[in-house]
């Protein structure tokens, strides 16, 4: 592509000349033209910008919107505080950290703190400031049942596969996760080789099609699973349930994007559309998953093995809380993907109305395993719409552990949200198969980008901590995070979503608005 614009910008030149010995008039655009080429040609071969690399000159056509687009917007317009599905303040700041800019903002918030729905973070008169360990916080999973736990990052790289990212994508978020000290999930698609180049942390999700360990007919094998699962870089494995883009409908790979390489990484036929199942085929109950969690976990050296869904009815997880106490077995630690979560293609229905916004489901999760006493076992990794600092400290104060951002981390990459993900034309080179495209995406400076976006986020959340006159962020609970609920009403999250006690559900008396789910814990 960027050599073809080349070509053309040189063909238009040449014609210039040619026009100007017969008509003397055109031999200053003639000169006009040497400037262009010049452009175009150093935007070809800087590495700082996908777009400019990808689209010579062309691309500048972009950042020159981006400067004049203020003016327009402020009266024409979205404002900072629109833009779907991730408004101009959230993208900008990720920008900004990501490239080191400078990410303070003048005036004030932007915000309307009295319009309903409003959170902030409540500060102490004794607030602290952060240093040494408490400036890059961590937490330990898979401590109880584990021989290889894993110490985690607070935030880490959401599930995003290769085949939905291209090769330099995962290059540059698996080489971000390395030189910043956090873990890239490798999303369903399977462990490719992109995922292993540059050494970074791996969590290897298992999705319903089993890709990395797959049956020819499609099954699971526990000899392919045991085999990849046992190397060094993979440190968890995630068994995917559901998404919050598309909870209760299986993952898609457009055609398009089902190469030749990506259809011998997931053992499936290229130029296909490659339609996950909607549910596991290695087990079929609560109970039998928690064994197929068991094995999981013997199977990779004692790695912590988790789980992922998107909540949707919820007495079933009522019914995997006592599938845990009825085995004495559970994962290590579960993802909770919220109905807001982002992908790359899902059908309209299921993206608007389908699954549970991730902080009621966040809370049911907290409470079900604090009333069942299993809360000091099993850790919750949260998903769904992160950008900020305060993102992470509201899903912390629900009862997160750790945090996943995809397209937090995607926005670091580059992307500039115009929503091609589905289509193979991702102008970045981020959601994209076309080689040409993805060659504007240059690794060494992305992952560059993935890494400071990261470690810029998580000391913006250590002096939140501070602020709220904490050490760290386990130290967050409901009571610390506030939503205005009316126009002369305001409450905490504790008002909104009142914590039970640990083991309440196993006695005699546990928290009435959760006796009708108790009396329904079966899950199919």
């Amino acid at each position: 592509m960027k050599m073809r614009l080349l070509w053309v910008l040189l063909a238009l030149m040449a014609s210039t000349l040619l026009a100007s010995l017969f008509w003397g008039k055109v031999l200053w655009l003639f000169v006009l033209w040497i400037p262009v080429l010049a452009l175009g040609w150093q935007d070809a071969t800087q590495s700082r910008h996908s777009i400019r690399r990808n689209f010579p000159f062309v691309g500048r056509g972009r950042w020159l919107m981006e400067f004049v687009r203020p003016f327009v917007r402020q009266y024409f317009f979205e404002s900072e505080t629109n833009g779907a599905p991730i408004n101009r303040m959230f993208r900008s700041v990720v920008y900004q950290r990501a490239k080191g800019d400078l990410d303070t903002t003048p005036l004030g918030t932007k915000l309307d703190t009295y319009r309903e729905g409003y959170e902030w973070l409540a500060h102490s008169l004794a607030a602290r400031h952060p240093h040494g360990e408490e400036t890059s916080p961590r937490v330990t999973i898979g401590e109880v049942a584990c021989a290889k736990p894993y110490s985690a990052s607070v935030l880490n790289v959401s599930a995003m596969s290769f085949g939905a990212l291209s090769p330099n994508a995962v290059r540059a978020l698996n080489g971000g996760a390395q030189k910043g000290g956090f873990a890239h999930n490798t999303g369903e698609g399977g462990l490719s080789p992109y995922h292993q180049e540059n050494g970074g942390d791996l969590i290897w999700q298992i999705g319903t099609g089993y890709f990395g360990c797959r049956l020819p007919e499609g099954g699971f094998s526990a000899e392919r699973f045991a085999a990849n699962a046992q190397t060094d870089q993979v440190k968890m494995i995630e068994i995917k349930l559901s998404q919050g883009a598309k909870p209760g409908h299986g993952g898609i790979l457009p055609a398009a994007k089902n190469t030749a390489e990506i259809a011998a990484i997931r053992g499936v036929t290229a130029g296909q559309d490659v339609l996950s199942p909607p549910v596991h085929s290695a087990f079929d109950d609560a109970n039998s998953m928690m064994l197929f969690v068991a094995q999981l976990r013997e199977l990779s050296g004692g790695k912590p093995v988790g789980i992922k869904f998107c909540v949707g009815q919820p007495a079933e997880v009522f019914g995997l809380c006592q599938a845990m106490l009825d085995t004495g077995h559970w994962p290590d630690f579960i993802t909770v993907d919220g109905g807001e979560g982002g992908t790359g293609a899902a059908p309209l229905e299921f993206s608007n109305s389908v699954g549970m916004p991730l902080r009621e489901g966040l809370a049911l999760v907290d409470d079900c395993l604090r009333g069942f006493a299993l809360r000091d076992k099993v850790k919750i990794i949260a998903a769904g719409r992160m950008f900020t600092a305060f993102h992470l400290a509201r899903n912390l104060a629900l009862g997160a552990d750790a945090c996943y951002s995809a397209r937090g981390m995607m926005l670091a990459l580059g992307c500039v949200q115009s929503l091609l993900c589905n289509t193979n034309e991702c102008p970045t080179g981020i959601a994209t198969q076309d080689l040409h495209l993805g060659d504007g995406l240059v690794v060494s400076d992305k992952r560059v980008r993935v890494a400071r976006f990261h470690g810029e986020t998580v000391k913006a959340l250590a002096e939140l901590v501070g602020a709220a006159g904490l050490h760290c962020p386990s130290e967050l609970n409901r009571n610390h995070v506030y939503r205005r609920v009316s126009q002369a009403g305001i409450a905490t999250f504790a008002d909104l979503f009142p914590p039970v006690e640990l083991g309440s559900f196993l006695g005699t008396n546990p928290p009435e608005r959760y006796k009708p789910l108790l009396e329904k814990r079966a899950v199919a």
